[in-house]
């Protein structure tokens, strides 16, 4: 799956992680125009657009937004996350005036120590039937 070939914003996020599968299913409750698509990095599609961004696969301590063939990682890929949710999620975007040094401190801090706060799980989190549509395969 070449970055290329996805017609809408990609989210990639450590599928293990119960903070980064918590926030997938966040977003995905206020897209209601299910812009958003999704792949743990672990997964064979999120390790294949990680490599077309010469990414290491064992470079998890970030999320990804690819946006028209654009790589956005850390603090700027959640605000332009929370930029396009509908609801309160929106007024976090205001945080893209903060710098840039500042706002991914604060963000690898939280990264640092996601799994120690909120846990890690042996296997990736599996949509149901009705949410797998907005996940990406090979």
């Amino acid at each position: 799956m070449a970055a290329s070939s996805i017609n809408h914003p990609v989210i990639l996020f450590d599928g293990v992680c119960n903070l980064c599968s918590g926030s997938v299913q966040f977003i995905i409750r206020h897209d209601p125009g299910k812009k958003f698509r999704f792949a743990s990095q672990q997964s064979e599609a999120g390790k294949k657009i990680l490599a077309s961004f010469h990414i290491s696969e064992t470079k998890q301590e970030s999320i990804f937004l690819i946006i028209d063939q654009q790589l956005f990682k850390a603090s700027e890929a959640v605000l332009l996350i929370a930029k396009e949710l509908k609801g309160f999620p929106r007024l976090f975007y205001w945080c893209i005036y903060l710098p840039a040094a500042f706002r991914d401190w604060i963000y690898f801090l939280v990264s640092k120590n996601r799994y120690h706060w909120f846990g890690k799980k042996t296997e990736c989190w599996i949509p149901d039937s009705n949410l797998s549509s907005l996940f990406l395969r090979n």
